[in-house]
């Protein structure tokens, strides 16, 4: 297999909705950057890796509109470009380049778009998620506030306060928009888990809630409804080759909860995922379509089979995220994909956001962006 021609090339990683790629030291894409640079140097290969944080939960136009100012800012030596799009950034990417699309940004979107060469999307949900559906509702949203502060707690601290994990599985596993908790408690468990972070780092976690709160307009835009719209606007660029990262996660058990260990934050942070595991369980088969042979073939060589609808990786239904070319498929929730896995003892340090026991570690993570950087840089 033979590499692009000696030029430098643009890799923008573009994070999902709740992306805290801008939190300093919380790391989004855990350990990517370096692997690919890695990865790059070695093939000889002249590539710069781009973070491209959008607003966090804006709509879909917005975000790929701020996803065309940042190329059109940081790319100007006129290089190929290659996105990889994890989550919601997916669909940035996908919107950024397609022809004709009419996008909030102060800049032509040609003069970048037609640079594009390579679009991955990872674990994106192209044709929707139920997960966007339960966390619309006022205590829905209340639930994602809080579910997205213990992840970035977890990752920055390791662990996550026992009484949060209690409340996420209570009012989640209720799946009726959190009847069994009031928001009350909500709240109250956030303010304990946000006393934790330096003034400094409340500050800034304030700052991007706050945008939040006054624009979601994605959460609406990522339901099935809304993804069958988008999937009508977003047409595709000539030129431009597809790819996408496959994860589904191994689904709850009681042996793989024992495995977890008697640890009470270890057992809830296991229900928190079987319950969200049953949310993101709930896409009917008929709005997903069926993989071709190509699709299939990788499909059925990672899980032994075709996924049903109820197969996901705890947030986006694992056959939503099917689209153009299978570049690798795995046994992986919705974060390990991005370096969030368990592997406590490594060095750099890597910590799961939540103990899903789908076995994906630090060779599964190598293979899987060996695999992307393939795609991306081979001819």
């Amino acid at each position: 297999m033979s590499y692009t021609e000696r030029v430098r090339h643009h890799v923008y990683l573009v994070p999902g909705f709740f992306g805290f790629a801008n939190f300093g030291d919380f790391r989004y894409f855990a350990h990517v950057r370096e692997h690919l640079l890695a990865w790059t140097r070695m093939r000889g290969v002249d590539a710069v890796i781009h973070y491209a944080p959008t607003f966090p939960t804006a709509s879909l136009r917005r975000r790929a509109g701020r996803l065309v100012e940042i190329m059109a800012e940081t790319s100007g030596d006129g290089g190929p470009i290659h996105l990889i799009g994890h989550s919601t950034g997916g669909l940035d990417a996908r919107l950024a380049v397609a022809p004709r699309a009419s996008l909030h940004c102060a800049v032509d979107p040609e003069s970048v778009a037609s640079r594009v060469r390579t679009v991955v999307a990872v674990t994106s949900p192209h044709y929707g998620a139920p997960t966007a559906a339960f966390f619309t509702s006022l205590l829905g949203q209340r639930l994602l506030f809080l579910l997205s502060l213990v992840t970035i707690y977890a990752i920055r601290v390791g662990t996550i306060p026992l009484p949060a994990l209690v409340v996420l599985a209570s009012a989640l596993g209720s799946t009726g928009a959190g009847r069994l908790v009031a928001g009350g408690v909500i709240e109250q468990v956030y303010d304990l888990v946000i006393k934790d972070f330096s003034p400094e780092r409340r500050l800034q976690i304030e700052q991007v809630f706050a945008q939040v709160r006054s624009d979601q307009t994605l959460l609406v835009q990522l339901t099935p409804e809304g993804l069958d719209l988008f999937n009508a606007l977003a047409t595709e660029r000539d030129g431009v080759r597809r790819g996408c990262v496959v994860a589904q996660a191994k689904p709850p058990t009681l042996g793989r909860q024992a495995r977890v260990g008697p640890s009470p934050t270890n057992q809830a942070m296991y229900n928190v995922y079987r319950a969200l595991y049953a949310i993101a369980s709930s896409l009917p088969e008929h709005l997903l379509p069926a993989p071709d042979d190509a699709q299939a073939k990788v499909l059925i060589d990672a899980y032994g089979r075709i996924p049903s609808a109820k197969g996901n990786d705890a947030m986006v239904p694992t056959r939503s995220q099917v689209w153009g070319e299978v570049v690798h498929a795995a046994w992986a929730d919705h974060l390990d994909v991005i370096g969030h896995f368990h592997a406590p003892h490594r060095a750099p340090l890597h910590v799961d956001w939540m103990r899903t026991m789908s076995d994906f570690g630090q060779r599964e993570f190598e293979e899987m962006w060996d695999d992307v950087a393939r795609f991306a840089f081979s001819t």
